[in-house]
C-alpha cells in the first residue's frame, strides 16, 4: 500500500495543484485570511518569548544597590561590602565608584546621555552594587536592615513583579490566541475542503465507481488543505519578520539598556512553531472536511 501511495505521490500533487486552480480566487483569499490569523499568534508568541527572557535575564542578573553614609572612610566602605558578601543568596558585591556611576549612566541613556553635561559636579553617590539570587531576595532584605552602616537599598523587585505579571498576561493572552486561531483555521480549511469535495462531487463518483479507495481520492484534498496552510504561515512569517524588525528598532533606540533577546532567535523560534502548527492545522482541517462531507 506505501508502494502504491509512493508511485501515485506525482498524481496527488497534480490534483492538489488542479483543486486549487479551481477555485483559484477563494484560496487566495483564505490564504490571506489565514496569513493574518497567524500574524497574530506570531506577535502573541513573539511577546511571550521576549517577556519571558526579559524575566529570565534580570532573575539571572538580580541586582540591588546599597547606599551608605558619604563620610564612611574607605576601610568602613570595604568593611561593610566584605560582610554583605558573605551574606547567603549573594554572588558578589563590588564598591562603584562615583566616576563608574556616572559612566554606567551614560551607557543606559545612550543618546540622551547629553542631558549629564547640564549637571555642574557628578550627581550620583557611591554604592555596593550586590548581586544576588532573586529567590533569597526577601531574606537578603532582612538582613540588610539589620546591617549597621547602611543608609538605603534600591531594588528593582517591583520592576521584577511587573514583568512577571506581564509574562503571566501574555502566556493566558498566548493561550487564548492559540485556541482562537486553531478553531478559525479549521473552520475555514474544513470548509474549504467540502467546497472542493462537492464541486467534484461527479469526478469523486466516477472515482468511486471506478473502485478507487477513499484515501486515493481523499489525499489530493488533504494536500490543497496543508498547501493553504502553509502559504497562510509563510505569509504570516514574511510580515512578523518585518513587525520585529521594526519593534526592536524602535526599542533599542528608545530604550537601549533593555536587554532584549536576538531577533535572530525570536524568528528561527517563531518560524518552527508557525510552520508546526500550520502543518499540523492543515491536516486536521482537511481531515475533518472529509469525514463532514464524507457523512453527507
Amino acid at each position: 500500500m506505501v508502494k502504491t501511495f509512493l508511485n501515485n505521490i506525482f498524481y496527488f500533487l497534480k490534483e492538489a495543484k488542479t483543486l486549487f486552480k479551481v477555485d483559484l480566487l477563494s484560496n487566495v483569499f483564505s490564504i490571506i485570511s489565514i496569513g493574518f490569523i497567524f500574524l497574530i499568534l506570531s506577535m502573541i508568541v513573539s511577546g511571550w518569548k521576549v517577556t519571558n527572557e526579559m524575566v529570565e535575564v534580570l532573575q539571572e542578573d538580580a541586582e540591588i544597590n546599597v547606599y551608605f553614609p558619604e563620610h564612611f572612610s574607605t576601610e568602613e566602605r570595604v568593611l561593610l561590602r566584605d560582610k554583605i558578601a558573605r551574606m547567603d543568596g549573594v554572588k558578589a558585591a563590588v564598591i562603584i565608584s562615583q566616576e563608574e556611576s556616572y559612566k554606567k549612566m551614560e551607557g543606559i541613556l545612550g543618546k540622551e546621555a547629553k542631558v549629564l553635561s547640564y549637571f555642574d559636579e557628578n550627581p550620583f553617590e557611591e554604592f555596593i552594587e550586590v548581586n544576588i539570587d532573586i529567590q533569597e531576595m526577601e531574606f537578603i532584605f532582612e538582613k540588610l536592615d539589620n546591617t549597621l552602616g547602611i543608609d538605603s537599598v534600591r531594588d528593582n523587585k517591583q520592576v521584577l513583579e511587573r514583568l512577571k505579571e506581564v509574562a503571566s498576561l501574555t502566556t493566558f493572552l498566548g493561550l487564548l490566541v492559540i485556541t482562537a486561531v486553531g478553531i478559525s483555521t479549521l473552520i475555514v480549511i474544513s470548509h474549504i475542503i467540502r467546497q472542493g469535495i462537492y464541486n467534484n462531487r461527479e469526478q469523486i463518483n466516477t472515482l468511486k465507481l471506478l473502485g478507487a479507495p477513499d484515501l486515493f481520492i481523499g489525499f489530493p484534498f488533504l494536500l490543497e488543505g496543508l498547501i493553504l496552510t502553509l502559504c497562510g504561515g509563510a505569509l504570516a512569517l514574511s510580515l512578523s519578520y518585518l513587525g520585529i524588525h521594526y519593534v526592536y528598532g524602535q526599542i533599542s533606540g528608545a530604550l537601549p539598556f533593555i536587554a532584549l533577546p536576538t531577533k535572530q532567535i525570536i524568528f528561527k523560534e517563531l518560524t518552527r512553531f508557525i510552520m508546526v502548527a500550520s502543518i499540523v492545522l492543515g491536516i486536521i482541517g482537511s481531515l475533518f472536511g472529509l469525514s463532514s462531507a464524507k457523512r453527507q
